[in-house]
């Protein structure tokens, strides 16, 4: 007997837009697969680079950061987030950790059809991708780490990275 492919998506989804969002498809008696796991996060910029590696490594398949977009309460956040994932999906490419397992969305508290058309693209991207490579996303999460052990405010932050998500 084969194992069939189900792809773990992880939700990261803000707490003022994206999760009422979400939770506003149950409100609906929607659905949506029970291989997607939601995240209540304040704001995903609060995530570094080696997080989302990290659910690499451990299995997630695919990521997909609900945000606020230009309607974030806080103050230039989504702007650094934006930076933070396009970092992110530059370094992933060029590793050949296809890019299409992240995605960055806006999503506000009443976008039922909205949040359910992203949890299908992303569910279908992945499953034509297949499962993700967890040995090349945990060498991706380790240089990562390394290089912020190497910055001048690692001293403080490192011994928290190293035990792992």
């Amino acid at each position: 007997m084969t194992d069939l492919f189900v792809p773990k998506i992880l939700v990261l989804a803000t707490e003022k837009c994206a999760y009422p969002g979400a939770d506003a498809v149950g409100k609906a008696h929607q659905e949506y697969p029970s291989n997607v796991y939601i995240l209540r996060v304040p704001s995903p910029v609060l995530f570094p680079e080696d997080f989302y590696l990290g659910c690499y490594g451990k299995g997630i398949d695919g990521i997909l950061i609900a945000a606020c977009g230009s309607d974030c309460p806080y103050h230039g956040a989504y702007d650094r987030l934006a930076a933070r994932i396009d970092k992110l999906t530059s370094r992933m490419n060029a590793s050949g950790l296809d890019i299409e397992r992240i995605r960055l969305t806006a999503i506000c508290t009443v976008c039922i059809k909205a949040f359910l058309k992203e949890i299908a693209l992303m569910s279908d991207n992945l499953y034509r991708l297949g499962p993700v490579n967890r040995m090349l996303a945990e060498q991706l999460r380790s240089e990562s780490v390394e290089r912020l052990q190497a910055s001048s405010c690692a001293p403080r932050l490192v011994p928290a990275l190293q035990g792992g998500l």
